[in-house]
């Protein structure tokens, strides 16, 4: 007799207006359950719900990986049908950490594989520690495919040409490897990752939210048309509190009291 499945955790906790999320199933390399997938939509939705936070950060436990995958466990008896749901639902989280209100900072150590490179690639920016390794070995391993929506992220992010090695020759860059595309804000040394992470989250929490919130709905329109519309992004950030707050603290030489309104 199997033992049960560990359903692991998404750790939640606040400090200093940042949400920090911890994938917590390190025994599996923070392979995700189902019940860890609803926990990151239940993360996700405090997140909207506290206009105090400005900044959330994912991050797995244990140092060995961010995530790696779904648990396979779970696609056994698996269908076509069962496909379809299972990638319909994941399209759902993903699309809702994509969505998310405030910026998003993944911290990558050791993998981010499958749909633990889908999260991390739906963050806005991705801090990795060196040697970290990203893909979706799926044409050597499991012999499943990804939904068309997060192939286009991948696409948007690293270009058709490194995607499609990744996929059909089962490659796993390096973060070395990825850094020069810019799909990575920063690589770092064992014992740096921590610093390096305090410091982007102060630099983000300095920044003007509305700016940063009109900016990445922007940039979500612009990936699926290039010729998107924003013309209401536009009124809501120039209509802000913090756009009159801003002009006046750079008339006054005063730096800005940034309100997310």
């Amino acid at each position: 007799m199997s033992a049960p499945i560990d359903d692991g955790a998404v750790r939640y906790r606040v400090a200093g207006g940042v949400a920090h999320l911890t994938f917590d199933r390190p025994a599996a390399r923070n392979a995700l359950t189902f019940a860890m997938y609803d926990a990151l939509a239940d993360a996700l939705a405090r997140i909207e719900a506290d206009p105090a936070i400005r900044v959330a950060v994912l991050r797995g436990a244990g140092g060995k990986a961010f995530v790696a995958g779904t648990d396979i466990e779970q696609f056994v008896g698996f269908t076509g049908a069962d496909g379809v749901a299972y990638e319909a639902r994941i399209e759902g989280y993903v699309a809702g950490l994509e969505r998310c209100r405030v910026p998003t900072v993944a911290v990558i150590e050791g993998w981010a594989v499958g749909g633990g490179l889908a999260i991390a690639n739906a963050c806005d920016l991705r801090i990795a520690e060196a040697g970290a390794r990203f893909g979706v070995p799926i044409a050597r391993t499991l012999g499943n495919c990804l939904s068309p929506a997060n192939l286009r992220r991948l696409t948007a992010t690293l270009g058709q040409g490194l995607v499609t090695r990744m996929m059909l020759l089962a490659e796993m860059p390096t973060a070395e490897t990825l850094a020069p595309l810019g799909y990575l804000a920063a690589v770092v040394e064992t014992g740096r990752l921590d610093a390096e992470v305090a410091a982007m989250c102060e630099r983000l929490l300095g920044h003007a939210p509305v700016t940063m919130r009109v900016t990445r709905a922007m940039l979500r329109r612009l990936e699926r048309d290039s010729a998107a519309e924003a013309t209401d992004l536009i009124s809501e950030c120039y209509g802000s509190d913090d756009f009159a707050e801003g002009v006046a603290a750079f008339l006054a030489k005063r730096p800005a009291a940034w309100t997310g309104t």
